[in-house]
């Protein structure tokens, strides 16, 4: 069996149904439930004997020491994290606590752990680790893409953390020995995503008549990979990625931000069209630009592709239809998540 953290997050629980979707072996599934951790989004797996939910902390070491006592697994990863940049700009107390402490306090259960494995178990035995490419910085507009011997250079408290947890996995390989493996990966979206992020805020405000907050000139350009396509990858790593790699993981598509969200606003024209017959693209507001923001990100995956055979199955095209769709289909859920404390970040990141 295998130990899943942060799995009731966006990729995470999008992980933890895809892998029950394609396999029995079981998964115990431990996530604190913050703001963006959401039971529902693992309701399909509700009564499933192979899918065991525990609530808890990454930094709580007795906990995570029991979990991995008690259910002896062969792999454990890492989806935890705090992750809105904006947040972490407001209060980057939480990013420390959980990106860097709670990384740590893992690491600890999980040496300690390996370390009274024996023999084909300790062997086999792997830990891995979910991170982002914003710790590569920002690129110029005619740089080559991330690569995974790009030198690390964080440009806010979230990425920074990340950059921090990153270390210190590579640190416990290095210094200890313990097997692990890292995927960096590109802009994530598709179901579960919670509506703060690009994609899903300017799908849910588009169908509320509010508008679609666009930071700056809208320029900013993301390699977008559909989440489900990073699952893949992700299995695909813990199946065959050598010990101390690290891979990055992107869906070769180059977008800016405002070519998304007119992307989006062209599908729901078509999909749920405006009672007033006109375009969602009239809805588009340009706000104040986030404190320092990133120009560029873009990730070179074709060391996943040369060294295990992956790539993504989707195109944006595609990709991003399904995921209106889905959030057509799936209002109830995004009800289920709009809150008032959601409702009063909102205001206070966009304005009114």
């Amino acid at each position: 069996m295998i130990v899943v953290t942060g799995g009731a997050g966006f990729i995470g629980s999008n992980f933890v149904l895809d892998w029950c979707a394609g396999t029995d072996e079981p998964v115990v599934n431990l996530d604190k439930l913050t703001y963006a951790g959401n039971l529902a989004n693992l309701a399909a797996l509700e009564g499933d004997a192979r899918h065991e939910f525990v609530r808890g902390d990454i930094g709580d070491f007795e906990l995570v020491r029991t979990l991995l006592r008690t259910h002896r697994p062969r792999a454990v990863l890492n989806f935890a994290a705090e992750s809105h940049v904006d947040r972490s700009i407001h209060g980057p107390g939480d990013f420390i606590q959980t990106n860097i402490v709670g990384t740590f306090q893992l690491l600890e259960a999980v040496r300690e752990y390996w370390g009274m494995l024996e023999g084909e178990d300790k062997a086999a035995f792997r830990f891995l680790h979910v991170s982002t490419d914003e710790v590569y910085g920002s690129l110029e507009a005619d740089d080559p893409a991330f690569r995974e011997t790009d030198r690390y250079a964080p440009n806010s408290p979230y990425s920074a953390s990340k950059a921090a947890s990153d270390h210190l996995v590579r640190a416990y390989c290095h210094t200890y020995g313990l097997p692990v493996l890292t995927t960096n990966c590109s802009n994530n979206y598709g179901p579960y995503h919670f509506p703060e992020k690009l994609i899903p805020l300017c799908i849910h405000n588009a169908l509320a008549g509010k508008p679609l907050p666009i930071y700056g000139d809208g320029r900013q350009v993301r390699d977008w990979l559909y989440v489900k396509d990073h699952c893949a990858a992700i299995r695909r790593v813990l199946e065959a990625g050598r010990v101390g790699e690290v891979y990055n993981v992107g869906g070769w598509n180059e977008k800016a931000n405002l070519d998304v969200v007119h992307t989006l606003c062209a599908i729901l024209d078509a999909l749920r069209p405006r009672a007033d017959g006109r375009s969602y693209r009239e809805q588009i507001a340009f706000v104040t630009d986030r404190p320092g923001h990133d120009r560029r990100y873009a990730i070179d995956a074709g060391k996943l592709e040369r060294e295990l055979g992956w790539k993504p199955a989707e195109t944006f095209e595609t990709g991003i239809e399904k995921t209106v769709r889905w959030y057509l289909d799936h209002q109830d859920w995004v009800q289920g998540v709009t809150s008032g404390a959601y409702r009063d970040w909102t205001l206070r990141q966009y304005g009114a």
